[in-house]
């Protein structure tokens, strides 16, 4: 594999971690403590903030942001516009009327799984994980966990199916398995 590119217009901080062959194109940021494994792309201003995974051939896509609390596994792929969340109770200030610190918070963490892919304009609501295979539909809100191959549509998302590796439908996640199986022998 090749070596890292980082565009000119891409702010990577120090502390941060690219892996070998990743591409990090225009008005990308990756915070420090971010970690991003070998052979990934990061479209045009994606955020990666402060301590997020994201393992081998990730694929994000332009202006999707991942804030703090996040990892990605192996081959997950998100779309354009992608937000994932990362506090339940959302506040500028505190009750008191104070400036939120740091303190003032309780940082959620959400997983996607080996495979999935999520669709262009969805939100993930933080604390949840995504199954291995996954597919979550553009502009889905997802608010509870994905199991393995689930195919998730609407807002808020709900299972209407399921699918393989390849991206082949069925109706049950044992066939998506099955065929699974079969897909990887074949490739």
């Amino acid at each position: 594999m090749s070596g890292t590119f980082v565009h000119p217009t891409a702010l990577v901080e120090d502390g941060a971690t690219l892996g070998d062959g990743t591409k990090v194109w225009a008005l990308v940021q990756v915070r420090a403590g971010a970690r991003v494994g070998r052979g990934c792309i990061l479209g045009r201003n994606c955020f990666v903030d402060v301590d997020v995974e994201l393992g081998d051939n990730v694929k994000v896509q332009n202006n999707a942001s991942l804030y703090e609390g996040v990892t990605l596994e192996d081959g997950v792929f998100v779309g354009p516009h992608v937000i994932f969340t990362n506090d339940k109770v959302p506040r500028a200030i505190t009750p008191a009327g104070a400036l939120k610190s740091a303190d003032d918070w309780e940082l959620g963490r959400t997983v996607v799984r080996h495979g999935a892919a999520i669709g262009a304009g969805a939100v993930v609501v933080t604390g949840i994980e995504i199954g291995r295979w996954a597919m979550i539909g553009s502009g889905t809100v997802v608010t509870k966990d994905v199991p393995d191959h689930a195919l998730v549509i609407g807002n808020p998302g709900r299972i209407i199916g399921y699918v393989s590796a390849a991206g082949q439908r069925f109706e049950t996640a044992d066939e998506a398995r099955t065929a699974s199986v079969h897909e990887a022998e074949r490739a």
